[in-house]
């Protein structure tokens, strides 16, 4: 039995990302440092015993609140800060993080999903809806993890230098109704929200449109910092991060023609309007 669990164990530890194994590693050298037990650290910043432990042993990552806190205790010096941003990256699914990384360098970002509302704008109950209903399941741990990840993602369309944005959704992600008719309610007032941004464009594809260029699938083409533009295609859980500049020209005649083909930014509010009104 005791073999079993050392197993079980250097599974689990085999899977840690190396980011949090490096963070954790720079808690304790700085909590031997300041001469703290764990359990006065974990005291000093509001977490129990074991979770500073996990945290220490690069099994779960720490949260922004738990960094800003540990580095006033331990005097850090912001080498715990300044690996935030890699831990929350190594949150999401490791199919997404390549684009991830990408996308933080954005200075433009166009997206298509035809059935779902797109991560950047769903609320944090429809992302947890769209988690708790993932197959094959996840754990409440991973759910967690994704959703901060998720939630964290979403200051793209509120960062500086800003980030000049638009997505086209299809109208059936309007009408699905992910977590029940409340959860969607709210999800559409989001939308009407963040439409208000001035460097968020929201348009909606009818579903009566017939044939266009989105039939093939979702897709996001983006333009980073150094003007070097980007594809992204997703679906059942894999991510392909495009590059070559014949397929993302492709896409962005694509993306091009979605935008004549969908309803304009007022037409599409007044749609949502409508729907979140039926909801």
């Amino acid at each position: 039995m005791g073999t079993s669990r050392q197993k079980k164990q250097r599974a689990q530890d085999d899977d840690r990302p190396g980011v949090w194994v490096a963070y954790g590693k720079l808690v304790k050298l700085w909590r031997n440092k300041s001469g703290l037990t764990q359990q006065e650290l974990a005291e000093a910043v509001g977490y129990s015993c074991d979770q500073l432990a996990s945290i220490e042993q690069g099994r779960r990552p720490a949260k922004s609140a738990f960094t800003d806190a540990a580095e006033v205790v331990l005097k850090a010096g912001g080498t715990l800060a300044v690996l935030q941003d890699d831990v929350d990256l190594a949150k999401l699914p490791a199919f997404f993080q390549d684009f991830a990384l990408i996308e933080t360098e954005a200075v433009s970002r166009y997206d298509f999903d035809p059935l779902l509302i797109p991560g950047l704008l769903q609320t944090e109950a429809y992302a947890r809806a769209l988690f708790s209903r993932h197959c094959p399941s996840l754990s409440e741990e991973i759910i967690e993890q994704h959703l901060e990840a998720r939630l964290s993602r979403q200051k793209l369309l509120t960062r500086t230098p800003i980030v000049e944005t638009c997505f086209i959704i299809g109208e059936a992600a309007l009408t699905s109704t992910v977590g029940g008719p409340d959860v969607m309610r709210t999800q559409l007032q989001h939308l009407l929200k963040q439409g208000l941004l001035r460097n968020v464009e929201i348009q909606i594809m009818p579903s009566n449109s017939g044939f266009h260029p989105g039939l093939g699938g979702p897709m996001v083409v983006l333009e980073t910092l150094e003007h070097r533009r980007v594809g992204y295609i997703e679906s059942q859980d894999v991510g392909v991060v495009i590059t070559d500049s014949a397929n993302v020209s492709a896409f962005d005649l694509r993306y091009g023609k979605l935008r004549t083909q969908a309803l304009n930014a007022d037409e599409s509010a007044r749609l949502i309007e409508r729907v979140a009104g039926e909801a």
